[in-house]
């Protein structure tokens, strides 16, 4: 018979350069779902052991995974915090197709910039 355990991602991010890879493909799948970003760095923080905290931004590591639960509906500023914590940083991009469509007018041609 075949037993099936869980499967936990924080077991394999390993390095730093796997965390934030992880972490921006979370930030592209979640869309406005603040539970599925905090979760992402909630994994980010079992994959480190929590060991690497930044004690300035978050003193209590074990507050951090209370914040971060899906019970506790994180607000966008504890996610960043606990981003921040983490080493990390939320960041903006613009879509491809937003982009196009603010910088060409109905007829594809080149917008004008808007005066300020």
């Amino acid at each position: 018979m075949v037993t099936l355990r869980d499967w936990d991602p924080a077991e394999h991010l390993r390095s730093e350069q796997e965390r934030v890879l992880y972490f921006d493909a979370c930030l592209l799948e979640a869309g406005d779902d603040a539970a599925f970003i905090a979760d992402a760095l909630a994994t980010i923080a079992r994959s480190r052991g929590v060991v690497k905290l930044d004690s300035e931004v978050w003193p209590d590591s074990e507050n951090l995974y209370k914040a971060l639960s899906a019970e506790s509906s994180p607000s966008y500023a504890t996610i960043a915090k606990a981003a921040r914590a983490l080493g990390m940083q939320l960041r903006a991009e613009s879509l491809p197709a937003a982009s196009a469509a603010l910088t060409e007018d109905e007829n594809g041609q080149a917008a004008e910039e808007p005066q300020v």
